[in-house]
């Protein structure tokens, strides 16, 4: 299991790094093997960051992100090499992650070197034929290209080959058809499902809802950096509860309907808190902290923000039916 608990980044800003920046504020999740887990949230909102804490990219500030129970940040040298025989990335342009002089069987090739040494050679082409055809990819029109030969969906599907020949367990995808069409798009999508049959797990990072819609199991509304919603797909897109994520679904336009540009945010009211006067929310939640509505679907108190009179009244639900709730 991939488990991500309360992870919290910030960064140093200012000419000297006096001040500091929350880029990801106690987020808590989990993929297990198998699963696809969309993360969805629009630019800025400490989606890539989550990616790259989980790939060792970028240090954790707070909170901690295990592997099977072992915490990442704990792994010397040699575990590191092995936690990334398990956990590997695929990111938004596939033309910046290869080296332009290295043609594609050399890349592959520098899996070998460094994790199978003492593969054959002969033992080591069967490897490579067989995950290059895993995702449909004809060995003989990429080996001995260089990337610029090859179209966006070939370098990305060659990028899961390669994660492929490790024996990964999970795989960080990162907005990884956002620079395809939509032909090779649903290639990739029906490349990452495939892949989900035979036990990968998969992060799948988006600003795209409908990929998210299609993909994933579970879905991880993203704000800010803090996650305002989460939960079973079909619950989360059937009946958004946050305000934020009623706003993503309703900015999507619709072949039917008209849409005017002018989406309204703010829905009123909490969507943990309803009746705040009842007794049983009194210390369900504060601000920012997620509550489970309804079996496999929890929301986030909207907090003074979001005008929840509890989380403004701090005084449970006395103070709130005190507030004119």
């Amino acid at each position: 299991m991939l488990r991500l608990e309360n992870v919290t980044k910030r960064y140093g800003v200012g000419a000297f790094g006096g001040r500091t920046f929350t880029a990801v504020r106690d987020v808590s999740f989990e993929v297990a093997p198998g699963e696809v887990v969309s993360l969805i949230g629009e630019s800025g909102s400490g989606k890539s960051t989550i990616g790259k804490m989980i790939l060792r990219l970028t240090p954790i500030s707070e909170g901690r992100i295990t592997l099977d129970g072992a915490d990442i940040r704990g792994f010397a040298r040699g575990r590191r090499k092995e936690y990334y025989r398990r956990v590997q990335g695929v990111f938004q342009d596939p033309f910046s992650c290869y080296n332009p002089i290295f043609k594609a069987d050399r890349v592959l090739w520098m899996i070998k070197e460094e994790y199978f040494p003492r593969v054959p050679r002969a033992e080591w082409d069967e490897r490579v034929e067989s995950a290059l055809r895993a995702v449909r990819l004809d060995p003989g029109a990429v080996l001995g290209r260089y990337p610029h030969q090859l179209s966006g969906g070939q370098l990305q599907r060659l990028l899961v080959a390669r994660a492929l020949l490790l024996d990964i367990r999970y795989l960080v995808a990162d907005e990884i058809t956002s620079m395809l069409d939509a032909s090779t798009r649903i290639d990739v999508l029906n490349l990452l499902a495939d892949l989900k049959t035979r036990g990968l797990g998969v992060l799948f990072i988006t600003h795209d809802l409908a990929l998210g819609n299609y993909i994933a199991a579970k879905t991880v509304v993203l704000r800010r950096g803090e996650v305002v919603e989460m939960g079973d797909t079909e619950k989360v897109f059937a009946d958004p509860r946050h305000p934020y994520a009623r706003h993503l679904l309703a900015s999507v336009p619709q072949l039917h309907a008209r849409w005017d540009g002018e989406q309204e945010e703010r829905y009123g009211g909490c969507p943990v808190h309803e009746d705040a006067a009842a007794p049983e929310a009194d210390g369900r939640a504060g601000p920012g902290r997620l509550v489970e509505v309804e079996p496999g679907h929890l929301v986030a108190c909207t907090g003074p923000e979001g005008g929840c009179r509890v989380a403004l009244a701090r005084g449970g639900p006395a103070a709130a039916a005190a507030g004119g709730r």
